[in-house]
């Protein structure tokens, strides 16, 4: 974690990018603003010299970045995830145009690490990653051709990252009293809460339909505190005893 400078506790995640190239213009596209950590999701390609060629003078970026193998990996560490969507998905969470979404992301950023999630070329995130992330951001375009380069996503986020930080350079920065939970605390509770409703007889695993999916937008709107999802779990923990007694 770093607390001198917050865009280096902003992590760019690329989701199975299928160009090499792609990956190798984001680096370039995050170095001209600042950025530095890159991590990819199984990229088709990676090391690759097309990648080398793009970035230009941000190889390093490139030597520096992450490879794993699941979104959950990824995000790990990560107190806040907002993914990038190019269209309004059922039941999605809460919708950021770029400027707003910056603005949430450098905030939190100050004191822990945060992703901005990209996908596909092709299809964009899929609604399972989409679902791991608290929200989403969308980047208004003509509606008659919307198509947009992922690296001109990043270039467009990195910027107003940039413009974010440069606003706030002259504030210091608040300590919140309290702690956000990571992603990987709060994935251990989405999973003892499906495991205790699927044990009360609440959730049945054969016809899950969107119940999770629904907590989980529903929780996401929340910003879980660690001491939180504590009290949530023991508050199940205690269930789960008095039933079984």
């Amino acid at each position: 974690m770093n607390r001198c400078c917050p865009l280096a506790n902003v992590h760019i995640v690329l989701s199975h990018t299928t160009h090499p190239g792609n990956i190798g213009a984001t680096a370039r596209a995050m170095k001209t603003m600042g950025l530095s950590t890159l991590c990819l999701v199984n990229p088709k390609s990676f090391p690759n010299n097309e990648a080398n060629v793009r970035a230009s003078n941000a190889r390093d970026i490139l030597e520096q970045a992450s490879v794993v193998s699941s979104l959950e990996e990824a995000l790990h560490d990560t107190v806040l995830a907002i993914a990038m969507t190019a269209r309004t998905r059922d039941l999605s969470n809460r919708i950021l145009d770029a400027r707003q979404a910056a603005k949430v992301l450098l905030e939190h950023a100050s004191n822990a690490p945060v992703a901005l999630v990209f996908g596909r070329e092709s299809s964009g995130l899929t609604t399972a990653e989409i679902s791991k992330c608290q929200l989403t951001v969308h980047i208004p375009a003509n509606p008659d051709y919307s198509s947009l380069n992922l690296a001109s996503a990043v270039q467009i986020m990195a910027y107003e990252l940039r413009m974010a930080l440069t606003e706030t350079m002259l504030i210091a920065p608040q300590q919140s009293a309290y702690q956000l939970a990571n992603f990987h605390e709060v994935e251990l509770f989405y999973h003892h809460l499906e495991q205790a409703m699927i044990e009360s007889g609440f959730l049945d695993p054969r016809q899950p339909k969107r119940l999770m999916q629904r907590l989980r937008r529903m929780f996401a709107r929340t910003q879980l505190e660690k001491e939180e999802v504590n009290i949530l779990r023991g508050i199940l923990s205690a269930l789960e005893k008095h039933r079984s007694a």
